[in-house]
């Protein structure tokens, strides 16, 4: 059930299933005077509840600018782990918030399905020079005149600290204040609709951030296992239902409260859950259900590094019937075979049969063995059963940028050309296609990995273990940004002036065309896996994937290459010539798309 915020002071209720005590602290904004505790009652399932609010707190606009937390027997003040907004910061007091009904005007809006769709991936923190969600709503036409779809912002709940990539949430009902709070969030939704771009919102439910994380102080939140990020969640130890609901019902508050259209969960891979029915089955099942009541799209996005088709396959057949789900394997792919990379995870890529594999049948590692992992990785996708659009495919995202080691784009290492390729590829493929912001124009600035923690050991720790992480892998510390300078966080903000200069503005166009062309040819957006065709000839040096009579052929390597059939060319990144024989001659580092001669 989607979670409802309380109005006023009188509705605020905890879960403390071990509390002894629990009192409600209320004070009014701005002042550390005129406290009231108020002993709370217990009730069902660990339950508290106020028995009596203070005087002329019962009333919601009366409530509005109070801030409230908890004292369990005894203890601090904390804030609530339900806050819908922390105006003050995670650790400070709680204040009540519920969105504006008449600030909608989407109520034509019919929501957009995932599948298909062109996705922009963006931070809000470096999205624009402010930072914020109003401020990126001014770039929405930008979106628009590219052909995007579906708008994804990177993490939005409440962390420590004025900016972070996101992953560091412990508040997650909130919304950070420094993009603007939760207000800014329902203006950013509703104006996206207006345009046409639908919202896909990511969510971590796998662990908290390590600074403001109060949870264990109320219940049996975590359990004992870990993360790489921090202590697991507990899904099926003892009193996990309302750790479950606690997921359940931010879930669908984003969906109710803010007419978000669909939730890309970060790192599934890492949810401990040991139950027969799965966290994420629950929450498709709840999802789906809550769709059909508001009669629009609602999907869920998996992050997972498991290769494992049950996310995907229908929970009729025994899968766990999320949307669609995040493809690693053809951003490697795709990545190694142009830019020759073949470090840490990219050491099985780079093959012509590699990007063949991944374009007809989803996965690379469908069973095969990793050498990254030593060990056998993955399962085939049923293509008869799930259509390849379940599949997010895309250049680059944040991750495999913000996590190199000096946060450097493909357009800091590969030319024009190369970069062409790779947006066709992705862009033309029967996958679900993803951008990261900036790579539309090739931007230059880079995305690293940044931090704020105002604690200075915490600060030192994160820096520290970024930097030793690459020393390990050959890099000199030096010259691993510090993700706690300001610096790094700044120089990760897009440069929007790059739009001016020709080099850059001839990527845009490109990926424009290619967006256009998509969507105005129905042989481009099949979903199925059936419908892409490849053929390549590896000695020679060129890869052609065909969609119907179309086709795009790359030419990965440096020397110009012969393609052996005709092509009635409509879009390329160098020009090419005619063979004399029916081909074409194509420089290298380039891609030639256009419908195929007949015969």
């Amino acid at each position: 059930m989607a979670f409802r915020p309380p109005r006023s002071i009188g509705e605020v209720r905890v879960w403390a299933p071990g509390a002894e005590t629990v009192a409600l602290v209320v004070r009014p904004a701005g002042t550390d005077s005129h406290t009231d505790s108020i002993a709370m009652d217990r009730a069902d399932g660990g339950w508290w509840q106020v028995g009596q609010a203070p005087a002329g707190t019962e009333r919601a606009g009366a409530s509005a600018d109070l801030r409230y937390g908890f004292s369990i027997d005894g203890g601090p003040v904390r804030p609530d782990p339900r806050s819908v907004r922390q105006p003050d910061g995670v650790h400070a007091m709680s204040a009540l918030f519920t969105v504006d009904e008449t600030l909608w005007t989407d109520a034509e809006w019919a929501g957009r399905d995932v599948h298909g769709a062109v996705v922009y991936e963006l931070h809000l923190g470096t999205f624009t020079p402010e930072g914020t969600l109003d401020s990126a709503i001014d770039r929405l036409d930008h979106l628009v005149d590219l052909g995007i779809d579906l708008v994804e912002l990177m993490p939005v709940n409440a962390f420590n600290g004025p900016h972070n990539w996101g992953y560091d949430g412990v508040a997650w009902y909130a919304v950070q204040e420094s993009y603007g709070g939760p207000a800014a969030l329902a203006r950013f939704v509703d104006a996206c609709h207006g345009k046409g771009l639908g919202v896909v919102l990511d969510v971590v439910y796998n662990h908290l951030g390590p600074s403001g994380n109060y949870l264990p102080e109320f219940g049996p939140y975590l359990s004992e296992g870990a993360t790489s990020w921090g202590a697991s969640v507990n899904l099926s130890g003892p009193d996990s239902d309302e750790v479950r609901a606690f997921i359940a019902g931010t879930a669908l508050r984003w969906f109710t409260e803010f007419h978000i259209d669909a939730l890309r969960l970060d790192a599934v891979h890492a949810l401990a859950d040991h139950r027969a029915v799965h966290i994420l089955e629950e929450l498709a099942a709840a999802t789906d259900a809550l769709s059909a009541e508001l009669g629009r799209p609602l999907s869920l996005i998996a992050e997972s590094d498991l290769n494992d088709p049950r996310m995907i396959l229908p929970r009729s057949v025994c899968g766990l019937g999320l949307a669609a789900q995040w493809d690693d394997d053809i951003h490697h792919a795709i990545h190694t075979l142009v830019s020759g990379e073949r470090q840490g995870y990219y050491s099985d890529f780079g093959s012509y049969d590699c990007l063949a594999k991944v374009l007809t049948g989803g996965f690379f590692h469908d069973g095969t063995y990793s050498s990254f992992r030593r060990r056998c990785h993955g399962r085939p996708i049923p293509t008869d059963t799930v259509p390849a659009a379940a599949l997010l495919a895309y250049t680059c995202n944040h991750d495999q940028v913000g996590n190199r080691a000096i946060g450097d784009r493909p357009s800091a290492y590969l030319d024009g050309g190369q970069l062409a390729i790779k947006a066709a590829l992705v862009l033309l493929s029967p996958f679900t296609p993803m951008l990261f912001m900036g790579e539309e124009w090739a931007a230059a600035t880079p995305f690293q990995f940044f931090t704020s923690h105002p604690e200075p050991e915490l600060g030192r720790a994160t820096a520290e273990g970024r930097k030793s992480e690459f020393a390990e892998h050959g890099w000199d510390s030096d010259d691993v940004p510090d993700p706690q300078d300001p610096g790094t966080f700044e120089r990760s903000k897009l440069d929007w002036s790059e739009l001016d200069r020709p080099d850059h503005a001839r990527v845009l166009e490109f990926y424009r065309a290619l967006i256009t062309l998509r969507k105005a040819v129905p042989a481009l957006v099949d979903p199925a896996f059936v419908s892409v065709r490849v053929e390549f000839d590896e000695t020679a040096g060129w890869f052609a994937m065909h969609r119907g009579d179309w086709s795009a052929v790359c030419v990965p390597g440096e020397t110009p290459v012969t393609i052996p059939f005709g092509l009635d060319v409509r879009l390329s990144w160098e020009p090419v010539e005619s063979a004399g024989t029916g081909g074409l001659i194509s420089p290298g580092h380039n891609v030639v798309v256009g419908v195929r001669a007949a015969g």
